[in-house]
């Protein structure tokens, strides 16, 4: 065949593409494990840092079942569900459900004698998801960790929600009021007036983000205020 000939070209592309498209597909297929395996420990390793247990990814997975003694999977009523793995509970899906048909995982973990219970999270930053994981102490009320990531927040702004300046903030505060009404914790400017046991200064120059943190925050821990109160 001509290779100065269209249709060598044109093979030669089909060929191409084909063999470029079975090495990205067989790569994809070969390191799925791998890469779920790594999200698997890395959700670990962010549930333990809550509680002030602080390991690498690697080693997380010895040390999640050595804290964490229950994984429970709640209704919106606070009974739970035993037909859901908690672990494998996706938010992101999850949180596109009403309310009343999502299932919540909690973790409640046990160190130094103390009891904590750890509330996944997930919502809405500027850009695109947020996620993350807040402990409460055993009074089901005061904040003792607390761990955010993003997706795509502006860098040096909303992004810093990752940072430990940021998420050490929440520890201490506290998201019941002293008549034991939910009122959560907000980020707000700093400067501004509001009650320094619910509030964290907000992000300069990531307002949005910070707000979604608060969003986050209030939608997702009320949904375990029935659970709160039954036990």
């Amino acid at each position: 065949m001509d290779r100065n000939s269209n249709t060598y070209t044109f093979i030669f592309a089909i060929v191409m593409v084909v063999v470029v498209a079975a090495a990205l597909a067989f790569t994809a297929t070969t390191l799925k494990p791998l890469q779920a395996e790594n999200v698997r420990q890395e959700k670990m390793q962010n549930i333990l840092s809550t509680i002030g247990i602080n390991v690498t990814r690697k080693e997380a997975s010895d040390q999640f079942s050595q804290f964490v003694k229950e994984e429970l999977a709640l209704n919106s009523d606070g009974t739970v569900n035993t037909d859901v793995d908690a672990f494998k509970i996706e938010l992101m899906k999850e949180t596109k459900k009403p309310s009343d048909e999502q299932a919540f995982p909690l973790y409640i973990a046990e160190k130094e004698g103390k009891k904590f219970y750890v509330i996944p999270l997930f919502g809405a930053g500027l850009w695109k998801e947020i996620w993350g994981y807040v402990a409460l102490d055993q009074d089901k009320n005061t904040i003792v960790g607390a761990s955010f990531d993003h997706a795509g927040e502006t860098a040096g702004l909303g992004a810093e929600i990752n940072q430990s300046w940021y998420e050490d903030q929440y520890i201490g505060k506290t998201i019941l009021d002293d008549n034991n009404n939910f009122v959560s914790v907000q980020a707000v400017k700093s400067g501004a007036t509001a009650d320094p046991k619910h509030s964290v200064d907000a992000i300069s120059g990531g307002t949005i983000t910070s707000d979604g943190v608060s969003d986050m925050l209030e939608e997702r821990l009320g949904n375990y205020l029935p659970y709160f109160k039954n036990n």
